[in-house]
């Protein structure tokens, strides 16, 4: 167990230093990388999936740009063999280097391997098995596939050979560190890892000959066997071929002289060694003659990866006589890892059961998927919450929706089922032919596709021959003069959509198992069909690539989305996205998303991705950040708003009883729980403020009139900036949404109390002849500063709804004034709370508290204090102008948006503060105004962390000069600017606090206000 540990600590650190120097090739131009990185493919559409694989990446920045890189296709579609394909390789580089006399000389070149069919893991066959998923998320965020891991693990190599071609097989993960390898040989070297005879019997096997060369090659030979050959070492491990070869360019020079003339391809020789009835294996045909111990006879008999024929026989003649010279060096590296993506039953047993075994690579058994159970794997998957997966069961580019069932061990690739249940131990996968039809392939995931004798076949739990037999199915129906095995049994209906494709997998299933009905039957042999081997051929890889990235796009969107509505701050769900951030596509299905979700998800998926637009500078469509950031909280100013306007009153029995109404109202100062009022805090965890109205220098600074005119119009004035009009529409009436109208707290006002409609047309002489007459309304907040931080803007607005109230003669009671305000508010955008109008309305201190809910219930109570502690109060409160003010609204987004990205400082800060109220209520009810202050110090400190521009250089300022002067201090509203409230020390007074300020900031302004509190 401890020479495990260390194994695969060793093996994790390689895996590290692997993606460290994957990243290096990728900002590093001295970096030594691969001048070639080829792929082979078994067709054009195949090798078409490849490119558009790789160019993606290019076009990401995820691969080195300095490569060149090549997808060589099979020629013709016919099948040349992996020694053809490496012919065909030669030829390519040859082509590109036509001034070389060795065009592999000094050159780094990859060459992987990947046109097989994979007969055995046959929903890889169309995009090929070297793209397809690892279960395990690439450092920068990407889910990981073959491809990837082979461009990280050997993103070292390059530096660790001076020239060569290292051959991998695609369908072999081989974990190890490049500073094992030793490329000091001539010939070829082959790379291999030690294993215990168990997996050997089932590989292939190099016999060392001593001296660290190849003496020959023992592929799958019985344990027995490999003991007599010697091939066994004494701990019971065995020389593995991993697949992993390393041609010098001598040897590469050899072979390539077997297809040219002169340095040039020869037509004639390159179709001898490439073609389909050679066919030629790279591992048998080139690898074989290297070993020492090699006969050309026993070479002849070797076996093909096509068939023994003339055409062989001569190639490999030529072959011997070209290469049988050098030798192969035997590079035996440890620790290291060789993982076979190889049958369906292996590569589901990887996923889930075996996934554990590769926890120090950070394999997880479910990648990239939106599923919310365990003890199945997904890759690219979403699974609903209502849906039920069997154990083991592994789903890669799936939906699983509704109440859908997924029995144990079932694999299912590129299928999206609806209130299905699905047996144990199958594999569906789905396939789009080109002209858009639909095939759904199933088969059983012990079934063999390879195998050969239809009688003897495994498929779906019973055998070709028994599904024949009990269906009354001629062999003729299968096979049209194909192989009779399965990869060649036309089983598999062609269907217009998926919906009937997976009615018609269901059919082959209950077919198999004696179940099918003769309609059923009917229906299945009616329609046409394909095998494994035709619906491969024919499918529309392009479009299976689109849904796959779709799909990707679509779960990652929806895991970010999951992540906003389980709280997560919205920088760290947006990290889920990793280094490619939010592509265009994910950001249109974020907004689709957006569109349907409910208030509070809405409204986070729209600052998130806002937020994400401002950093990355990001432009979607001329769509710029500020746009989405105006739905965020356009969203809550609506919602808000709409709950509002079910309040507001009926406004046909409105008559003017008075001629005039003049209402004085305080200003308030904010003691505890300030910011806990904001939609939509409030309305989603409930608000508890405790504040206290105030005169200010001795009256009531808040003052509004109302007044009746013989004229059917309005007049609005705002005395204290000097500025008045006349207005005529009803419709210029209902354009108050704008911040900078002088005027827009007015027409919000005759809006929020029912006078003008809210959006319909109107026409405003008809709505005064009704009423009896014009309205003038005027307003002031005599001696307060703009930006005071006292509330005056929303205590003005509550003066205007009481006032025209009683103007009307409408008796209303506090709450019902209430609400109305905060209708205003969101009217005129400005996104406020509730505890401002509270404040100056109702006079004396108090604590006001909400419950959750988008109707907002204020419940006010007054605070009673003893006699003893109201004068003890007054006396220490102080209040300093600061001679600067902060507009509220501009730090309201930077404030609400904390609270709305779950910001973890501001769901703190705004928790405890609301507990702080509570507490401050307790120490004013008990006259302990020094406890009070000590309340108001720590609300200091976490106003500061919810807004840190809640102090500056200025307040700071101040608050050190009176430093020793104060027990307590707080800032006035939103801070910054405006007030601040301090509580003095024990017998020291305004005046002399006065004079401290006087002398430091002479006539600035900075000064000791006089104000009454109204306790």
């Amino acid at each position: 167990m401890k020479y495990e540990k260390m194994n695969n600590l060793f093996l994790r650190q390689s895996y590290l230093d692997s993606w460290e120097d994957y990243e290096r090739s990728l900002k590093k131009k001295s970096f030594i990388k691969w001048d070639y990185i080829i792929l082979t493919a078994s067709n054009e559409a195949q090798a078409t999936a490849y490119r558009n694989q790789i160019e993606n990446r290019l076009e990401k920045g995820l691969l080195p740009e300095e490569t060149t890189y090549a997808v060589l296709p099979d020629s013709e579609g016919k099948r040349v063999g992996s020694g053809g394909a490496t012919f065909q390789v030669m030829r390519y580089i040859a082509e590109q280097e036509p001034e070389r006399e060795n065009p592999f000389k000094n050159r780094r070149i990859l060459v992987i391997h990947s046109g097989g069919d994979s007969k055995r893991v046959p929903q890889y066959s169309a995009i090929g098995k070297l793209f397809s998923p690892v279960p395990r998320e690439l450092p920068d965020g990407r889910s990981s596939t073959l491809f990837d891991e082979f461009i990280v693990g050997m993103s070292g190599v390059p530096s660790r050979i001076q020239e060569g071609m290292l051959v991998l097989s695609g369908d072999v993960l081989l974990l190890f560190n490049p500073l094992q390898i030793d490329a000091q040989f001539d010939g070829a070297a082959a790379i291999s890892i030690k294993e215990p005879v168990a997996t050997g019997k089932n590989h292939g096997v190099f016999l060392n000959d001593g001296h660290d060369y190849v003496k020959c090659f023992l592929h799958k030979q019985t344990e027995e066997r490999l003991r007599e050959m010697g091939a066994v070492n004494k701990a019971g491990n065995v020389d593995l071929d991993t697949g992993a070869v390393l041609f010098g360019s001598a040897l590469l020079q050899a072979l390539f002289r077997l297809i040219s003339t002169g340095g040039k391809v020869d037509e004639k020789k390159f179709r001898q060694f490439c073609n389909e009835e050679a066919r030629i294996s790279f591992y048998g045909d080139f690898l074989y003659p290297l070993a020492n111990d090699s006969t050309l006879e026993d070479f002849y008999k070797e076996a093909a990866e096509g068939q023994l024929n003339e055409a062989l026989h001569e190639c490999r003649t030529q072959i011997w006589n070209a290469i049988h010279h050098f030798s192969m060096k035997l590079l035996c590296l440890s620790p290291a890892e060789f993982i076979h993506f190889g049958t369906t039953r292996e590569l589901r047993s990887l996923v889930t059961k075996d996934v554990q075994d590769y926890e120090f690579l950070d394999w997880k058994m479910q990648v990239n998927s939106a599923v919310q159970k365990e003890g199945f794997a997904a890759h690219n998957a979403y699974v609903g919450s209502r849906a039920k997966i069997g154990k083991e069961a592994y789903l890669e580019n799936c939906y699983i929706l509704g109440n859908s069932e997924v029995g144990d061990g079932t694999v299912l690739s590129h299928v999206r089922i609806m209130d299905r249940k699905i047996p144990e131990q199958i594999v569906m996968h789905g396939t789009e032919l080109t002209g858009r039809k639909k095939v759904i392939r199933i088969y059983g995931v012990p079934d063999n596709p390879k195998g050969k004798y239809p009688g003897e076949v495994s498929f779906l739990g019973t055998t070709l021959n028994q599904f024949m037999a009990q269906n009354k199915v001629a062999k003729e129906e299968l096979w049209k003069g194909e192989e009779t095995y399965l990869w060649f049994a036309d089983l598999y209906p062609v269907c217009d959509d998926w919906e009937d494709a997976l009615d018609m997998a269901e059919i082959i299933y209950k077919m198999a198992h004696g179940t099918a009905t003769k309609e059923e039957i009917s229906r299945w042999r009616e329609t046409e069909r394909m095998s494994l081997y035709s619906s491969f051929n024919a499918a529309d890889i392009e479009a299976s690539c689109d849904q796959e990235r779709f799909l990707e796009n679509r779960i990652l969107a929806r895991c970010f989305i999951r992540k906003l509505e389980q709280g997560m701050y919205y920088a760290d769900a947006l990290k889920i996205f990793g280094k490619r951030g939010i592509s265009k596509e994910i950001f249109k299905l974020l907004m689709e998303d957006a569109a349907e979700a409910d208030f509070s998800l809405k409204i986070r998926i729209y600052h998130a991705v806002s937020c994400y637009m401002k950093k990355t500078r990001t432009i979607y469509d001329d769509l710029h950040y500020d746009a989405l950031e105006n739905d965020c909280f356009g969203t809550i100013q609506e919602v808000i708003y709409e709950e509002a306007e079910k309040k507001l009153p009926d406004s046909a029995g409105y008559r003017i009883v008075k001629d005039q109404v003049d209402i004085a109202l305080p200003v308030r100062v904010n003691w505890g729980g300030g910011w806990t009022d904001t939609p939509p805090h409030c309305n989603e965890k409930g608000g508890v403020v405790l504040n206290a109205a105030m005169k200010l220098r001795g009256i009531y600074p808040v003052q509004i009139t109302v007044k009746r005119l013989d004229e059917l119009h309005v007049e609005f004035e705002s005395k204290d900036i000097g500025v008045y009009t006349t207005v005529d529409s009803a419709a210029e009436i209902q354009d108050c949404h704008n911040p900078y109208d002088s005027f827009a707290l007015h027409k919000a006002a005759l809006i929020a109390c029912g006078i003008i409609p809210v959006r319909e047309e109107a026409d405003l002489q008809e709505i005064l002849k009704r009423m009896g007459g014009g309205i003038y309304l005027s307003t002031q907040v005599y001696g307060v500063p703009k930006g005071s931080g006292l509330g005056t803007s929303s205590i003005l607005s509550g003066a205007c709804v009481k006032g025209i109230f009683e103007f009307l003669g409408q008796e209303r009671t506090d709450a019902e004034i209430y609400d109305v305000v905060l209708g205003m508010e969101q009217i005129m955008s400005t996104g406020g709370g509730w505890q401002d109008q509270v404040g100056g309305l109702t006079e004396g201190i108090k604590l006001i508290s909400t419950k959750p809910g988008i109707s907002q219930n204020l419940v006010v109570e007054k605070i009673e204090m003893p006699e003893e502690g109201k004068e003890e109060l007054k006396e220490r409160f102080a209040l300093i102008y600061t001679g600067q003010r902060r507009l509220a609204r501009n730090l309201l987004r930077d404030v609400v948006g904390g609270y709305i990205g779950s910001r973890p400082e501001s769901l703190k800060a705004l928790k405890e503060m609301k507990a702080i109220a509570v507490l401050m209520r307790f120490a004013l009810e008990q006259g302990d105004i020094d406890e009070f202050a000590e309340l108001l110090n720590q609300h200091w400190e976490l106003s500061c962390m919810l807004d840190a521009g809640t102090t500056n250089t200025c307040i700071d300022q101040i608050l050190l000069v009176c430093e020793d002067l104060i027990d307590g201090k707080f800032i006035s509203g939103a801070g910054g600017g405006g007030f601040i409230q301090v509580i003095l020390k024990k017998d020291v007074t305004k005046e002399q606090l006065h004079e401290r300020l006087h002398g430091v900031f002479q006539d600035s302004g900075v000064d000791v206000w006089d104000c009454e509190l109204l306790v």
